[in-house]
């Protein structure tokens, strides 16, 4: 074995020394950037969707439709945790990764290429609902395979800002969704972004998916699953044994996972069709106010996920759950009450940097709970079922609250129920940083 792999870690303490542990960086940031920039456009393309695929006299009814068809995709999630999760804990990491970008690309594509209801019937909304039931299989298997593959290649004492790029990738995936958007909104006029620019998104998608699946197949397995395999101590049946052995630490990490997820889809995916449905602002500066919290959520998580490293990933996570709790209601307050662009900006930019807080150090967390052999299915299952119950959800619950209170600043609940969750869970995290990996 290689000197280069120590208790799972780097020997030389340098991350940047090891060509093997640079392409492993590469080939998952850019992979999350594709996964994320295919997941997260259907969002932000919740209009166009709502009136291209579930035509209504009632916009409120069309768009719950739409949203209601984004979160069947986070209910396959927690099934994707399941199965690839378990196929990575057999197989290896990285033949899991090169089968969900595959399958991410093929989806995202198709609905670029579905006809309308106007020209097929009840046919398009269905072949939408199916492609969202692949992106979310795959997105399921995605995101705790990034997490774990970069925390196992990761030196010790760097492993929480190697592990922040994995979310550097979801946060340039955010930025290249929203970028695009705005793009589009801004230089088609209306009936040309309806009739036909929304869908150059999703295309571009697919064409970019084979770049991250050539990134992919050209790194090695990780340090940590090689050595099980040497060792033979492969788990055999990683499920039964994760829920046998690890039950309390997937439901307090299950609890942590919480509050990313609703200050995620609630501040920077939900909030651009807020602002434009509810607070009548241009989509195109809507769209530019969440490519500005891209910016600071790409350039930011780096440094807590450094920061983590130095002073331990739980006092991030307290500051992420605790401003969540006193913040929420404030932020959406400031943005009804100015109902500018200007208002979204400055709530949006908080609302990123709130997220931060835990985003530097979240695949650090969730890898750190658990032990090499089920690493890989506890941390998905533990996540995919979180965002499915509530990020998947948000959208809807966000707009359902609206309209069944009538105050548009009912969804800060949700994300204030969200911080209360996590931070009771945060008093049952282990403490990774500085630690070894669990074997």
């Amino acid at each position: 074995m290689s000197d280069r792999t120590i208790n799972g870690t780097n020997a030389t303490g340098t991350a940047w020394g090891d060509p093997m542990l640079r392409r492993a960086i590469w080939s998952c940031s850019i992979g999350q950037v594709f996964e994320n920039f295919d997941f997260v456009l259907y969002g932000f393309m919740a209009v166009a969707l709502s009136r291209a695929f579930f035509p209504s006299e009632d916009p409120v009814a069309a768009l719950l439709s739409t949203f209601a068809t984004f979160a069947v995709g986070f209910l396959m999630r927690p099934v994707g945790a399941f199965v690839v999760g378990r196929y990575g804990d057999k197989y290896g990491r990285r033949r899991a990764l090169v089968l969900t970008i595959v399958m991410m690309a093929l989806a995202t594509g198709i609905v670029g290429l579905i006809p309308t209801y106007e020209t097929i019937g009840i046919a398009a909304p269905i072949a939408l609902v199916l492609c969202r039931l692949f992106q979310g299989f795959a997105a399921g298997g995605e995101w705790g395979g990034a997490a774990v593959f970069l925390v196992e290649y990761a030196p010790t004492e760097q492993r929480g800002f190697i592990s922040s790029f994995q979310q550097i990738g979801t946060g340039l995936g955010l930025l290249l969704a929203t970028f695009s958007a705005a793009l589009l909104s801004f230089f088609l006029d209306a009936q040309s972004f309806q009739a036909w620019g929304w869908r150059i998104p999703f295309l571009v998608g697919f064409i970019l998916g084979p770049i991250g699946h050539y990134l992919r197949t050209r790194v090695a397995e990780t340090p940590a699953f090689t050595r099980q395999i040497a060792k033979q101590t492969v788990a055999r049946a990683p499920i039964r044994e994760a829920f046998a052995t690890q039950w309390g630490n997937m439901v307090t990490i299950f609890g942590v996972s919480i509050i990313p997820v609703c200050l995620y889809w609630v501040f920077l995916v939900f909030l651009p069709t807020f602002a434009v449905r509810q607070l009548h602002m241009n989509a195109s500066a809507t769209f530019f106010s969440t490519t500005l919290a891209g910016v600071i959520y790409v350039v930011v998580t780096p440094v807590m996920g450094a920061l983590s490293d130095r002073i331990g990933r739980k006092p991030l996570f307290f500051a992420c759950a605790g401003s969540s709790i006193v913040l929420s209601y404030p932020l959406f307050l400031l943005l009804v009450s100015w109902s500018t662009i200007w208002g979204l900006v400055l709530t949006q930019a908080v609302a990123t940097l709130i997220l931060t807080f835990s985003t530097g150090v979240a695949c650090a967390v969730l890898s750190e709970a658990f032990p090499t052999r089920v690493r890989y299915s506890a941390l998905s299952i533990s996540y995919g079922l979180a965002v499915a119950i509530f990020g998947g959800f948000a959208p809807f619950i966000a707009t359902a609250l609206i309209s069944a209170t009538g105050d548009p600043i009912a969804p800060a609940y949700y994300v204030m129920v969200g911080g209360l969750l996590t931070l009771i869970a945060l008093f049952f995290v282990r403490e990774g940083a500085g630690k070894p990996l669990l074997d």
